[in-house]
């Protein structure tokens, strides 16, 4: 339920290109799931695992495919991808996180800052020396954009989000609460005498259009060039990503990844969650690859398709007994060759 904003069941059919079936006046003004929406909500069904629960939804309206329909008595938006009509309608009832117009009086903008038309700043935040800040940029409070950053029109960087100097956001990008962009890359040295010795990072982050970027996420700046997330991608929360590591478009990384410098990863991929990318050698993973959670990719993945490599649970008695096997392969595999090679001669 939103409360505040209000739309005509036949306003909705317009704005999401859907057939309507059902009051065109019908006013509804929120979104809900078919389990708990009231008759003021639309829902969705977009997977058969809930077909059941259509009869008896109390939703003034669903979001259906036309095979659904049938199982529907009350009001219906049909549409061909029902879940990608949901993923639009969420944001038509949206409430952004409230800030004031303006810039607040306790905000640090350097004098050499460029700051666009219908900017908001928040208290405490500050906009360093060189930034540009583009037209309809939100800055919540105590967030920080160091020097010479660049912030496209209609970003929203929220609150204790930090971006270093020279960081370049695209338009539209949403930098989430405890992300840090731009820090040094992990880059050291031994010297003669063993210490380690930091190699200084003098590249930047460049981040393209669209992008978002999760909670408590940490983007490293490059060595010499910059660290590079091209348009669309998504990032989750607790994500890592080392520095000079490209990203292609619209790939999609999931909660605490951690990605090694230097790795470039094609356009359309999906790093699912703990996901850890990491080898000998810069590793290099193609178009539209999907690794699944807890995956360890140690080398490039070079064909397009589905990959695993995490150590599913199981009863722990069993997963200990099972775990003591693997350590003993070897020793079972140069059995079972003795085995075959006595088996031939016998033949």
């Amino acid at each position: 339920m939103n409360g505040e904003v209000t739309f005509t069941l036949g306003e909705l059919a317009e704005v999401l290109s859907a057939r309507l079936v059902g009051d065109p006046d019908l006013p509804i003004t929120g979104v809900g799931s078919l389990a708990s929406a009231g008759p003021g909500d639309l829902s969705h069904l977009s997977s058969p695992t809930y077909r059941d629960q259509l009869a008896d939804t109390r939703a003034g309206a669903v979001i259906l495919a036309e095979r659904d329909l049938d199982g529907r008595d009350g009001a219906a938006l049909v549409v061909a991808n029902p879940y990608l009509t949901y993923a639009r309608a969420t944001r038509l009832f949206a409430r952004e996180p409230a800030l004031d117009a303006g810039v607040h009086p306790s905000a640090v903008i350097a004098g050499s800052a460029v700051i666009g038309a219908d900017v908001r700043i928040g208290a405490g935040a500050v906009v360093g020396e060189g930034s540009r800040i583009g037209d309809g940029v939100w800055i919540h409070p105590n967030a920080v954009v160091g020097a010479e950053c660049e912030v496209g029109e209609g970003g929203r960087i929220m609150a204790n989000a930090v971006l270093y100097d020279r960081v370049r956001l695209g338009p539209r990008c949403v930098i989430h609460s405890g992300a840090v962009i731009g820090s040094d890359g992990f880059g050291f040295t031994p010297a003669e005498d063993g210490r380690l010795e930091a190699i200084a990072q003098l590249g930047g982050v460049s981040i393209g259009a669209d992008v978002s970027i999760g909670a408590c996420s940490a983007i490293d700046r490059g060595a010499l060039d910059d660290t590079v997330i091209e348009d669309g991608v998504k990032i989750d929360n607790q994500v890592q990503i080392g520095h000079n590591c490209r990203i292609g478009a619209h790939s999609v990384i999931c909660g605490c990844v951690g990605i090694v410098g230097s790795t470039r990863i094609g356009r359309h991929v999906v790093l699912a969650g703990g996901v850890g990318v990491g080898g000998d050698g810069p590793i290099e993973i193609c178009d539209r690859a999907v690794v699944s959670g807890m995956t360890h990719v140690s080398a490039s993945i070079t064909e397009p398709g589905l990959y695993s490599g995490g150590v599913l649970h199981g009863p722990s008695r069993q997963w200990k007994r099972n775990a003591l096997r693997f350590n003993r392969l070897d020793e079972l595999s140069r059995r079972v060759a003795r085995l075959e090679k006595a088996l031939g001669r016998l033949d």
